[in-house]
Protein backbone atom coordinates (compact mmCIF):
# COMPACT_ATOMS: atom_id res chain seq x y z
CA UNK A 1 0.00 0.00 0.00
CA UNK A 2 1.28 3.50 -1.07
CA UNK A 3 -0.71 7.08 -0.17
CA UNK A 4 -1.85 6.57 -3.62
CA UNK A 5 -3.89 3.89 -2.93
CA UNK A 6 -6.15 6.00 -0.39
CA UNK A 7 -9.44 7.57 -1.15
CA UNK A 8 -10.68 11.02 0.89
CA UNK A 9 -13.55 12.71 0.74
CA UNK A 10 -14.39 16.16 -0.35
CA UNK A 11 -16.54 18.42 1.75
CA UNK A 12 -19.37 17.67 -0.71
CA UNK A 13 -18.61 13.98 -0.10
CA UNK A 14 -17.53 13.05 -3.31
CA UNK A 15 -14.70 10.57 -3.21
CA UNK A 16 -11.75 11.47 -4.37
CA UNK A 17 -8.24 9.15 -4.89
CA UNK A 18 -5.15 10.89 -3.71
CA UNK A 19 -3.24 9.42 -6.70
CA UNK A 20 -4.35 12.45 -8.22
CA UNK A 21 -1.81 14.44 -6.39
CA UNK A 22 0.35 12.28 -7.85
CA UNK A 23 3.79 13.99 -9.10
CA UNK A 24 3.15 16.48 -5.99
CA UNK A 25 4.57 17.52 -2.74
CA UNK A 26 1.99 17.49 -0.05
CA UNK A 27 1.53 18.78 3.40
CA UNK A 28 -1.10 17.36 4.54
CA UNK A 29 -2.27 19.05 8.11
CA UNK A 30 -5.16 18.41 10.82
CA UNK A 31 -6.61 21.65 11.38
CA UNK A 32 -8.94 23.11 13.42
CA UNK A 33 -10.97 26.59 13.65
CA UNK A 34 -11.11 27.60 17.41
CA UNK A 35 -7.18 26.97 18.34
CA UNK A 36 -4.24 28.61 19.32
CA UNK A 37 -2.85 27.49 16.35
CA UNK A 38 -5.31 28.35 13.69
CA UNK A 39 -3.25 31.52 12.49
CA UNK A 40 -0.85 29.20 11.34
CA UNK A 41 -3.60 28.65 8.27
CA UNK A 42 -2.05 32.09 7.15
CA UNK A 43 1.73 30.35 6.85
CA UNK A 44 -0.17 27.43 4.77
CA UNK A 45 -1.61 29.81 2.32
CA UNK A 46 1.62 32.00 1.82
CA UNK A 47 3.02 28.37 1.62
CA UNK A 48 0.91 27.53 -1.10
CA UNK A 49 1.14 30.88 -2.59
CA UNK A 50 4.70 31.04 -3.05
CA UNK A 51 5.00 27.15 -4.33
CA UNK A 52 1.94 25.92 -5.52
CA UNK A 53 2.91 27.10 -9.00
CA UNK A 54 6.07 24.84 -8.30
CA UNK A 55 3.96 21.46 -7.51
CA UNK A 56 3.07 22.01 -3.72
CA UNK A 57 0.02 21.35 -2.50
CA UNK A 58 -1.94 21.29 1.16
CA UNK A 59 -4.51 18.87 2.11
CA UNK A 60 -6.69 20.21 4.57
CA UNK A 61 -8.53 17.81 7.02
CA UNK A 62 -10.44 19.62 9.36
CA UNK A 63 -10.59 17.47 12.96
CA UNK A 64 -12.69 18.50 15.84
CA UNK A 65 -11.08 15.67 18.31
CA UNK A 66 -8.91 18.20 20.37
CA UNK A 67 -10.95 20.13 22.33
CA UNK A 68 -13.55 20.53 20.47
CA UNK A 69 -11.80 23.25 18.21
CA UNK A 70 -13.51 22.50 14.74
CA UNK A 71 -17.18 22.90 15.48
CA UNK A 72 -20.00 23.82 12.36
CA UNK A 73 -19.72 21.64 9.47
CA UNK A 74 -17.39 21.14 7.13
CA UNK A 75 -18.81 24.11 5.02
CA UNK A 76 -18.98 26.47 7.75
CA UNK A 77 -15.56 25.66 8.45
CA UNK A 78 -14.34 26.69 4.78
CA UNK A 79 -16.16 29.63 4.98
CA UNK A 80 -14.38 30.74 8.24
CA UNK A 81 -11.21 29.55 6.56
CA UNK A 82 -11.61 31.75 3.27
CA UNK A 83 -12.74 34.84 4.71
CA UNK A 84 -10.60 34.93 7.67
CA UNK A 85 -7.50 33.41 6.35
CA UNK A 86 -8.56 34.16 2.12
CA UNK A 87 -7.36 30.11 2.00
CA UNK A 88 -7.21 28.50 -1.20
CA UNK A 89 -5.78 25.01 -1.09
CA UNK A 90 -7.97 21.98 -0.91
CA UNK A 91 -10.17 21.62 2.28
CA UNK A 92 -11.64 18.18 2.55
CA UNK A 93 -14.48 16.86 4.68
CA UNK A 94 -14.15 16.98 8.65
CA UNK A 95 -12.46 13.64 9.99
CA UNK A 96 -10.60 11.79 12.68
CA UNK A 97 -7.33 11.72 12.80
CA UNK A 98 -6.90 8.87 16.19
CA UNK A 99 -9.12 6.23 17.36
CA UNK A 100 -11.89 3.76 16.33
CA UNK A 101 -12.86 6.25 13.88
CA UNK A 102 -9.94 7.67 12.30
CA UNK A 103 -9.67 7.38 8.43
CA UNK A 104 -7.02 5.46 6.63
CA UNK A 105 -5.36 8.57 5.49
CA UNK A 106 -4.23 9.45 8.94
CA UNK A 107 -3.48 5.82 10.01
CA UNK A 108 -1.47 5.66 6.89
CA UNK A 109 0.50 8.60 7.83
CA UNK A 110 1.13 8.01 11.61
CA UNK A 111 2.61 4.30 10.51
CA UNK A 112 5.74 5.89 8.08
CA UNK A 113 6.31 8.93 10.23
CA UNK A 114 5.61 8.70 14.76
CA UNK A 115 5.63 11.64 16.75
CA UNK A 116 8.87 13.09 17.41
CA UNK A 117 8.44 15.56 20.25
CA UNK A 118 7.33 18.98 20.52
CA UNK A 119 9.46 21.99 20.24
CA UNK A 120 9.74 25.22 22.38
CA UNK A 121 7.99 26.87 24.88
CA UNK A 122 4.73 25.94 23.32
CA UNK A 123 5.95 22.23 23.67
CA UNK A 124 6.56 22.86 27.13
CA UNK A 125 2.56 23.87 27.47
CA UNK A 126 1.33 20.85 25.17
CA UNK A 127 3.60 18.08 26.73
CA UNK A 128 1.61 18.04 29.86
CA UNK A 129 -1.96 17.84 28.12
CA UNK A 130 -0.77 14.88 25.90
CA UNK A 131 1.03 13.56 29.09
CA UNK A 132 -2.91 13.51 30.53
CA UNK A 133 -4.77 12.17 27.79
CA UNK A 134 -1.90 9.25 26.69
CA UNK A 135 0.42 8.66 29.54
CA UNK A 136 2.64 7.05 26.59
CA UNK A 137 2.23 9.89 24.20
CA UNK A 138 6.11 10.16 23.58
CA UNK A 139 6.17 6.27 21.91
CA UNK A 140 2.39 6.68 20.58
CA UNK A 141 2.12 7.61 17.01
CA UNK A 142 -1.34 9.37 17.69
CA UNK A 143 -1.88 12.50 16.30
CA UNK A 144 -1.46 14.44 19.89
CA UNK A 145 -3.10 17.75 18.85
CA UNK A 146 -4.23 20.17 15.48
CA UNK A 147 -1.78 21.21 12.84
CA UNK A 148 0.52 18.23 12.78
CA UNK A 149 2.12 18.23 9.43
CA UNK A 150 3.18 15.61 7.17
CA UNK A 151 5.16 16.18 4.33
CA UNK A 152 4.48 13.63 1.25
CA UNK A 153 7.29 13.66 -1.75
CA UNK A 154 6.57 13.55 -4.95
CA UNK A 155 7.27 9.85 -5.35
CA UNK A 156 4.73 9.47 -2.81
CA UNK A 157 6.87 8.84 0.60
CA UNK A 158 5.86 10.42 3.94
CA UNK A 159 9.50 12.08 4.59
CA UNK A 160 8.47 14.33 7.59
CA UNK A 161 6.05 15.43 10.74
CA UNK A 162 5.78 18.65 11.70
CA UNK A 163 4.09 18.85 15.04
CA UNK A 164 2.09 21.65 15.83
CA UNK A 165 4.92 24.01 17.75
CA UNK A 166 6.58 23.63 14.34
CA UNK A 167 4.88 26.52 11.91
CA UNK A 168 4.36 26.62 8.33
CA UNK A 169 7.26 29.20 7.93
CA UNK A 170 9.67 27.06 10.00
CA UNK A 171 9.24 24.00 7.53
CA UNK A 172 9.64 25.74 3.95
CA UNK A 173 13.29 24.72 3.26
CA UNK A 174 12.26 21.16 3.98
CA UNK A 175 9.18 21.79 1.12
CA UNK A 176 11.83 23.60 -1.22
CA UNK A 177 14.56 20.34 -0.89
CA UNK A 178 11.47 18.44 -2.62
CA UNK A 179 10.43 20.54 -4.70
Amino acid sequence: MNIYDIKVLKRNDEEISLKEYKNKVLLIVNTATGCGFTPQYKGLENLYQKYHDKGLEILDFPCDQFGHQAPGTSDEIHEFCTLKYNTSFDQFKKIEVNGENETELYKYLKEQQGFNGFKGLVGKILAPLAKKSDPNYKTSPNIKWNFTKFLVNRNGEVVARFEPTITPEKIEKEILKLL
